[in-house]
C-alpha cells in the first residue's frame, strides 16, 4: 500500500524506448496507474533525459539501429546517474541480433528484467524451444531462469496465470538470497490485448522509482495490474471493451483494494 500511495503522490517520470505496437497503450496506462510517460527514444537526446526521468523503460520488441543506440545511451546514462531502469527482453533469447542487444545491455545492471516465461528462459539460454516469443512456457518453469539472471539483475519476473517473481532480500546481518514471489489475479483477456505484456514493464519502471527495492517495485506493479484487470473483466464484454475498462481498472484501484483482494505469496529460493 505505501508503494502504491508513493506511485500516486511522487507520479514519476518514465522514459519508455519501446515498440512501435505499444507507445499508445502504454502511455495510458502510465497515466491511469498514477505515472507520467515520456516516450523519448532518439540517439539525440535519450542519454540526456535518462538523467531526469526517475525510471527507464527498454523494450526490445520492434529495435532498429537508432533505437538501440538510443538504448544503449539511456542506459548508460541512467546507470551513471542512479537510475533505476527495467528490460523487457522480447525475442532476445531467439534471435541472434537482438539477443547481443540484450546482452551488451545487461552489463549496465537493470533494476528489474521482466517478461513472460518464455522470454525470462529465452533469455538465460536455457532450454532450446523457448524462442523468447511465445507463451507456451509456464511461469514456475521460469524460475531457474529467473534466479539465474539475478546476477544481472536485483528483480525479475515472469508472468502467467500466476506471476513468478525472484528477487534479493536481505535479512539483517545475513547475505541477501533470493525469495520467490508468487501473484495470482489479471484476467484471461490480457493476452488478447495488444501491449498488455509491454505496458507490464512499464508499470514496474514507474514503481522501480518509488519503492524501497526492486522486489518490492515487481511485486507492487503486478498487483496493480492483476487487480485492474480483474475489475475489468467484471464488466467487459470482449478485448476491446476489456481493453478500455482496464485503463479505468488502474486508476480505481486503490489501498482498499490492494489490502483487501490481492492475492501472494512470498519464501526464499
Amino acid at each position: 500500500m505505501a508503494t502504491h500511495a508513493a506511485l500516486r503522490a511522487n507520479k514519476p517520470l518514465v522514459q519508455c524506448l519501446t515498440n512501435v505496437v505499444s507507445s499508445n497503450f502504454m502511455a495510458n496506462v502510465l497515466l491511469s496507474a498514477g505515472a507520467s510517460p515520456a516516450m523519448v527514444d532518439n540517439p539525440e537526446e535519450a542519454a540526456q533525459f535518462a538523467r531526469i526521468a526517475g525510471a527507464v523503460l527498454v523494450n526490445l520488441g520492434t529495435p532498429t539501429a537508432a533505437q538501440v543506440e538510443s538504448m544503449r545511451l539511456a542506459v548508460a546514462s541512467a546507470h551513471e546517474a542512479g537510475r533505476p531502469w527495467v528490460l523487457d527482453p522480447i525475442g532476445a533469447g531467439g534471435l541472434a541480433w537482438r539477443g547481443s542487444v540484450a546482452a551488451q545491455l545487461l552489463e549496465f545492471k537493470p533494476a528489474v528484467i521482466r517478461g513472460n516465461a518464455s522470454e525470462i528462459i529465452g533469455l538465460a539460454g536455457l532450454g532450446s524451444t523457448s524462442r523468447g516469443f511465445d507463451t507456451s512456457n509456464d511461469p514456475a518453469e521460469a524460475v531457474p531462469a529467473a534466479i539465474e539472471l539475478l546476477s544481472h539483475a536485483s528483480a525479475v519476473s515472469a508472468s502467467g496465470p500466476i506471476d513468478h517473481v525472484v528477487g534479493w532480500v536481505a535479512n539483517g546481518t545475513d547475505e541477501p538470497r533470493p525469495w520467490l514471489i508468487k501473484i495470482a489475479g489479471g484476467s484471461a483477456w490480457l493476452p488478447r490485448v495488444t501491449a498488455s505484456g509491454c505496458s507490464l514493464g512499464a508499470l514496474v519502471a514507474a514503481y522501480t522509482a518509488v519503492a524501497s527495492d526492486a522486489l518490492t517495485a515487481v511485486t507492487a506493479a503486478h498487483v496493480h495490474f492483476a487487480l485492474a484487470a480483474e475489475l475489468a473483466e467484471a464488466t467487459a464484454t470482449g478485448p476491446g471493451s476489456f481493453a478500455a475498462a482496464f485503463i479505468d481498472g488502474l486508476d480505481a484501484v486503490d489501498a482498499f483494494l490492494i489490502t483487501t483482494k490481492a492475492r501472494f505469496e512470498a519464501a526464499p529460493v
